[in-house]
């Protein structure tokens, strides 16, 4: 059983700055692509940046030089660099791994972690 495990929300002024971090149990995941989503009360979940474990990450457009993701292949781990944040940036953030097969994929999700920003 895949379980996703994040930390790092929290309460920043606007300007400031969070990392958020994510590390999926289990292995032998293969082919797959790790990133983190956003849900805002009154608001569906969105996706803010992914990055395949070959290849060039993407971004949102609204978090395009703000944010940053990486990942941690021999850690299983994905992380989220948030930089400038705004008051439209408050929402709760879901690490999000979706492992592609031949005949589809499969999505696991973290529990979420909750970023407030306000002066």
């Amino acid at each position: 059983q895949v379980q996703l495990m994040e930390s790092g929300g929290g309460l920043v002024q606007p300007g400031g700055s969070l990392r958020l971090s994510c590390a999926a149990s289990g292995r032998g995941f293969g082919h797959n692509v790790m990133g983190w989503f956003r849900q805002a009360p009154g608001k569906e979940r969105e996706l803010v940046a992914s990055i395949p474990y070959v290849g060039d990450a993407n971004y949102a457009d609204f978090v395009k030089g703000r944010f940053t993701i990486s990942r941690n292949k021999a850690r299983n781990s994905v992380y989220l660099q948030m930089n400038s944040l705004q008051p439209e940036d408050t929402a709760v953030y879901y690490c999000n791994l979706k492992l592609i097969y031949d005949t589809g994929t499969r999505e696991y999700w973290g529990q979420g972690t909750q970023v407030t920003v306000s002066s």
